[in-house]
C-alpha cells in the first residue's frame, strides 16, 4: 500500500471519528429543531398494538430520518452497518433514545443476529432497511425473508412520504423533510414466512414484502398530494 493510500484512509477514519463526535453534539440538536417543524400523520394499517412483542419492521433506507422523532417513544432497535456512515447514524439514533445493533452481511453478521434473536425473543422490535448499507436503492436479497422463516417472528412494513424534502446525492437518495414539511407513515400488515417454506418461496416473499413496501411508499405520497420520489 502506498504513502498516499495509508494518508487517504487515515483521513477517512478520522472523518468518521469527528462526525460521531460532531453530530450527538451539533447535528442532533440542529434536527430535532426541524423535526419538530414536520407535520406528521400515521396512515392507518396495523399498529404496535395491534401486534404480540417481538417483530421485525422493514423500511427503506433513505427513509431513516423521517420517522425518527415520531417513533422514539416506541423503544425499537435499529441494526446499523460498520461503516463509517453507520457511526454517524448510531450517534443521532442514541442521541433520540433509540438502541443500536452494529453489523451486516459482510462485517459483524453473526453478532448482530445473535442479539437481533435475543432482542425479538423478548418481546422488542427490530428495524432493519433491506436494501442498506450498499444498495442498490430498494434492492432486497433473501436474508430478511429468511430471518422471518428461521425465528418465526412477522414483518410489519413500513412506507413513508414527504411532500417536500432535500434529497442526497447518494445510492439511496436520502431524504431530509425541509421545514415544515408533512410527512405521512404507511403501516402495512404483518407478513409472515413458514418455516416450511423452499428456496423458492423465500425469493416469492422477499418480492412480496419489496412490492409491500413500494405500494405504502406509493399510498404516503398520494396522501399528501405529492409525487413519489422514485
Amino acid at each position: 500500500m502506498s504513502n498516499r493510500d495509508t494518508w487517504h484512509r487515515r483521513i477517512k477514519r478520522a472523518r468518521r471519528r469527528f462526525g460521531a463526535w460532531l453530530v450527538p453534539r451539533v447535528g442532533a440538536p440542529l434536527f430535532g429543531l426541524l423535526a419538530r417543524s414536520w407535520r406528521v400523520q400515521r396512515i392507518d394499517g396495523a399498529r404496535f398494538d395491534d401486534l404480540p412483542r417481538g417483530f421485525i419492521i422493514a423500511m427503506w433506507h433513505g427513509r431513516m430520518l423521517l420517522g425518527v422523532r415520531e417513533m422514539r417513544a416506541e423503544k425499537l432497535h435499529v441494526l446499523v452497518s460498520m461503516s463509517g456512515d453507520g457511526d454517524v447514524s448510531e450517534a443521532l439514533l442514541q442521541r433520540f433514545g433509540y438502541t443500536v445493533v452494529r453489523g451486516s452481511r459482510s462485517r459483524g453478521g453473526a453478532r448482530a443476529l445473535r442479539e437481533m434473536l435475543e432482542i425479538l425473543g423478548g418481546g422488542g422490535v427490530v428495524v432493519i432497511t433491506p436494501d442498506g448499507p450498499r444498495g442498490p436503492r430498494h434492492s432486497m436479497n433473501p436474508g430478511l425473508a429468511w430471518m422471518a422463516k428461521a425465528t418465526g417472528y412477522p414483518i410489519l412494513p413500513l412506507g413513508f412520504g414527504v411532500d417536500r424534502a432535500w434529497r442526497l446525492d447518494s445510492w439511496d437518495r436520502f431524504a431530509i423533510p425541509k421545514p415544515f414539511a408533512r410527512v405521512a407513515l404507511v403501516f402495512g400488515e404483518p407478513i409472515r414466512v413458514p418455516r416450511s417454506a423452499t428456496n423458492e418461496e423465500l425469493e416469492q416473499a422477499t418480492l412480496h414484502i419489496q412490492e409491500n413496501l413500494m405500494a405504502l411508499e406509493r399510498r404516503g405520497f398520494a396522501g399528501l398530494g405529492a409525487e413519489p420520489d422514485f
